[in-house]
């Protein structure tokens, strides 16, 4: 796989042009071999192409500028061959776009098209931050490159709360969409994806081990974060009986506090991977690129040049935020006059489409014996999700007056717990095969069933039986 080099590279003029050995050192000099120099005295990297001041060697494309023909060809390309089909979907993007604004009335193909255009989208998003991350330190890159794949989920997030409109019983119609999604994106990381990175890593290896310091610090803040996440549920549940307190307006306080303090533990463990222990990150990570089948033929790739990466972003972008908006305008719909549960929405279709580029990318890692890598990228965007999407959207909803709080459902709240202790327990020895991450997704499948015939709340989307019903259109 593509991976990042770091910074601090020797000086020393290097003759020959194959890609760096294994270090029989303690690791700290691990890809020190970059970059060469040409014969004019310039350094250069694998390729030999000449290395721009700031890019990484791994991430210099050798290039300037846009290439138009040369950039849609790598951007089809992507970065593995599960990115490369998903490829394939892009004509359905231009369609689901023209549907909403040509046959508005199509409520359903209008769902189903932007459902489906999201995934190439979201995929060139994901690829355009891995090129970017390439041209940076090795750390900075990884958090970046999971960064960026959080961007959809923002994006969806923002649009939820914005367009999110009363219902008939004075409560935000978009907010337990919000409330399950954010679980939803959680449990299909954690159990989802990382289940189907030990399967699939696992058919090719009897184990697969992975540092502690990824697989201990990931799962450790996904407990802290989890218990910040179901602690206003539980404060609302314990005290539901109570009538002389405004137990709503109290949890909507306690979330706010909450989201505050989430986001301070986002920066601090964020200042923790990138300054303080950046080294010992960096070192796990150089180690990790060496394990990969495919390195040479990864380092011989064409790569996107800096503009060429912000242009792929921005389209992406672009598409990936009217996407998101034609989608969520036909939520309701798809509640109120289709009769799909907001748990299922929620907790399943909306993770499992905005996390699509995330996914491909751990999962091809794994494949390629990429473990920590793999790791990071799934546990990172878990806790991006709890430390910094969640508290961002209930601080946007603060500002919007849409009274945006962590008031999970119960069911919810206990699938996400016990998914945590779950993946922690199989973490907890370093170690992972193809049982593990069978067991990871069968127990996905589970609480995908139960979410499927989870109920609404009374009076809200199909429940409500005819009163809402004209609502949807």
């Amino acid at each position: 796989m593509s991976r990042r080099s770091r910074d601090n590279y020797t000086t020393e003029p290097k003759s020959e042009a194959t890609v760096p050995p294994h270090s029989s050192g303690n690791g700290a000099n691990h890809g020190l071999h970059l970059p060469r120099f040409n014969t004019h005295g310039k350094p250069v990297n694998h390729n030999g192409h000449e290395i721009t001041r700031g890019i990484a060697p791994e991430g210099e494309s050798g290039r300037k500028g846009i290439h138009p023909l040369k950039f849609l060809r790598i951007c089809f390309r992507s970065s593995s061959r599960m990115s490369l089909l998903v490829n394939f979907l892009w004509p359905v993007v231009p369609v689901a776009i023209a549907l909403h604004f040509a046959r508005p009335e199509w409520h359903l193909a209008i769902f189903i098209t932007n459902y489906i255009a999201m995934v190439p989208a979201a995929n060139l998003v994901g690829f355009a931050g891995q090129e970017l991350a390439r041209k940076l330190p090795k750390v900075l890159g990884v958090v970046l490159e999971t960064t960026f794949g959080s961007i959809v989920e923002i994006v969806l997030f923002m649009v939820l709360i914005k367009t999110s409109r009363l219902d008939a019983n004075g409560v935000q119609s978009n907010v337990p969409v919000i409330r399950a999604a954010i679980l939803g994106s959680i449990l299909a990381n954690m159990l989802l994806c990382l289940g189907a990175c030990f399967f699939v890593g696992g058919l090719k290896r009897e184990d697969q081990e992975f540092h502690e310091a990824i697989s201990e610090a990931g799962s450790g803040l996904m407990l802290v974060a989890g218990m910040g996440l179901v602690l206003p549920t539980v404060f609302a549940n314990a005290l539901a009986s109570r009538t002389d307190i405004n137990i709503p307006n109290e949890v909507v306080k306690i979330s706010r506090a909450t989201a505050i303090i989430l986001l301070v533990a986002f920066f601090v463990y964020q200042w923790f991977q990138t300054k303080t222990h950046d080294g010992l990150y960096g070192e796990i990570f150089e180690m990790d690129e060496h394990k990969d089948a495919d390195r040479k033929k990864d380092l011989a790739k064409d790569k996107l040049t800096l503009t060429e990466c912000v242009v792929a972003l921005l389209i992406a972008l672009a598409c990936v935020s009217l996407i998101a908006v034609f989608l969520v305008l036909e939520i309701p719909f798809m509640v109120e006059e289709r009769g799909i549960k907001d748990a299922f929405i929620g907790l399943i279709l909306i993770p499992v489409v905005e996390k699509a580029a995330e996914h491909l990318t751990a999962i091809d890692e794994a494949w390629d014996n990429q473990m920590n890598f793999a790791l990071a990228h799934v546990l990172g965007a878990s806790i991006q999700t709890a430390l910094l999407n969640t508290p961002l959207v209930v601080i946007v909803g603060w500002g919007l007056d849409k009274g945006m709080d962590l008031n999970f459902n119960m069911f919810d709240a206990v699938a996400l717990i016990l998914a945590i202790l779950v993946v922690g327990s199989f973490l907890r020895d370093g170690k992972s095969n193809y049982l593990e991450g069978t067991l990871c997704i069968l127990v996905y499948i589970v609480i995908a069933i139960c979410a499927f015939y989870y109920p609404n709340p009374p009076g809200h989307g199909s429940e409500a039986g005819g009163e809402g019903g004209g609502e949807g259109h």
